[in-house]
C-alpha cells in the first residue's frame, strides 16, 4: 500500500527543471543566487497584461467618478437656490464605478429629486467589448452615460392625472419597452418641435396645455436649443408607475413624477445642462396651473378605471390558477401517501394501470395518414 502511494505522488509531481549549460543572455549573480531574465519571457508577458489592466481599471473608475462629480458640481449652485436640503451630508453618493446618486428635498410643490447617474462600465474591459460587439449586432442598440432626474410631486398637487413625454427617435424603441406607463400613450411628430423628437401622449389635449409658454418658460423653444438637443433623451409627465403593478393601486399609493433623462455630458462640458435642469422647476410649477377640458378629465378617469378593471381580473384569474394547481398537488401527495401504505403487490398493479392509460392517451393523440 506504501509503495502504490509513492508511485501515485511520483506520478503527480513534475519533474525537475534542468537548464542546458548554453546560456547567452543577461544574467545577474548574487552569491549564490543567479537570475536569467531571458527564462521569464512569459510571466513578464503577463505581469504587463495584468499591470495594464488594473491600469485601465483605474482609469475607467477615476473617468466616471471625474464625470459624474463634474456634473454635480456644477449644479450644486441651481440645487442650493432651489431645495433647503439639496443634497446628502456625504454629497454625492457611489454604488460601485458606474451608478452615483444624490436625494434633494425641501422645495414647495417638489416632494424630491432623486438624481440617478448610470454610466458606462469604463472600469470593465470585457463587458465594453460586448457592448462594442452587441452594438455591431443589433443598430438600434447605443449604450450612453445616462442621467436621470427623478421629480416626485407632493401627494397633494393639483398636477393633472396624465401620461405623457417627449422623447429623442433615438431612445423610442427602448423606452417603449422599458416603461409601463408610456403604454397609456400614442406616439406622434410634432410641428412644434425639431424632427429628431416624438411626443408621446394619451390626449392632444394634454400636449397642448403642457406647449403654451408662460412668462418665465417656452418648452418647445427649451427643447429646440441646440445645446439642449445634445444632451436631451426624454421629458415625461406620468401618474402611473413605471412597471406594471400587480394589484390596482390604492390613492394612497399613486405618486406623480416629472422625469427628465439626459445623456452626460463630458466633465470638461457639464455646465451646458445647467439651462435646461433650471427649467425645469419652472415647468414643474406651472403643471398645477393647467386645466383640462372636462371631456379629457372624463376620458382620462376612464382609461384608468378600464386599466384597474383588467389588472384586478388578471389578478383574480392568477389566483384562481395558483389555487387550482395547489389543489392538483395537495391530490396527488395524498394519492401517493395512500399508495405508499399499500402491499407491494397492489402497488405494483396501481403503476401498470397508470402505465396502460398513459399508453392508451398518448396513442389517442397520434394522427394517423391516410
Amino acid at each position: 500500500m506504501a509503495s502504490l502511494l509513492v508511485k501515485l505522488v511520483s506520478s503527480l509531481t513534475p519533474p525537475p527543471f534542468t537548464q542546458g549549460e548554453e546560456y547567452d543572455g543577461w544574467e545577474y549573480r548574487w552569491k549564490f543566487l543567479v537570475f536569467r531574465p531571458a527564462l521569464f519571457q512569459t510571466q513578464a508577458y503577463l505581469l504587463v497584461g495584468l499591470l495594464a489592466y488594473v491600469a485601465f481599471t483605474l482609469y475607467g473608475k477615476y473617468t466616471n467618478q471625474k464625470k459624474a462629480n463634474a456634473w454635480f458640481a456644477a449644479h450644486q449652485e441651481t440645487l442650493e437656490a432651489q431645495f433647503s436640503k439639496p443634497a446628502t451630508s456625504s454629497g454625492l453618493i457611489a454604488d460601485g464605478y458606474t451608478d452615483f446618486f444624490n436625494f434633494s428635498t425641501g422645495r414647495r410643490g417638489i416632494a424630491s429629486l432623486h438624481t440617478i447617474f448610470t454610466l458606462r462600465p469604463r472600469q470593465d474591459l470585457l463587458q465594453l467589448i460586448y457592448q462594442f460587439a452587441w452594438q455591431l449586432y443589433d443598430l438600434r442598440y447605443s449604450p450612453y452615460d445616462e442621467l436621470v432626474l427623478d421629480f416626485k410631486l407632493p401627494s397633494d398637487s393639483t398636477a393633472p392625472d396624465c401620461v405623457w413625454a417627449v422623447v429623442s427617435k433615438e431612445e423610442l424603441f427602448s423606452i417603449k419597452n422599458s416603461r409601463w406607463d408610456l403604454t397609456f400613450t400614442k406616439t406622434s411628430d410634432n410641428a412644434a418641435l425639431p424632427p429628431s423628437l416624438s411626443v408621446m401622449t394619451e390626449f392632444a389635449d394634454v400636449t397642448d396645455n403642457l406647449f403654451k409658454p408662460s412668462d418665465k418658460l417656452s418648452l418647445t423653444k427649451l427643447l429646440s436649443d441646440p445645446v439642449n438637443l445634445k444632451y436631451f433623451r426624454s421629458l415625461s409627465v406620468t401618474d402611473q408607475p413605471r412597471e406594471r403593478p400587480a394589484l390596482p393601486l390604492a390613492p394612497h399609493e399613486r405618486e406623480k413624477h416629472v422625469i427628465l433623462c439626459l445623456s452626460v455630458p463630458p466633465a470638461s462640458q457639464a455646465w451646458e445642462t445647467i439651462a435646461l435642469v433650471a427649467s425645469m422647476f419652472s415647468f414643474i410649477d406651472n403643471l398645477s396651473k393647467i386645466n383640462l377640458r372636462p371631456e379629457t378629465k372624463n376620458k382620462v378617469r376612464k382609461v384608468r378605471e378600464e386599466v384597474d378593471k383588467e389588472i384586478r381580473e388578471e389578478a383574480v384569474k392568477e389566483k384562481r390558477e395558483e389555487a387550482a394547481e395547489d389543489k392538483k398537488a395537495a391530490k396527488r401527495k395524498a394519492e401517493q401517501e395512500r399508495i405508499s401504505k399499500l402491499s407491494a403487490a397492489e402497488q405494483k398493479k396501481i403503476l401498470e394501470r397508470d402505465r396502460k392509460r398513459a399508453m392508451k392517451k398518448s396513442q389517442g393523440k397520434v394522427v394517423r395518414k391516410g
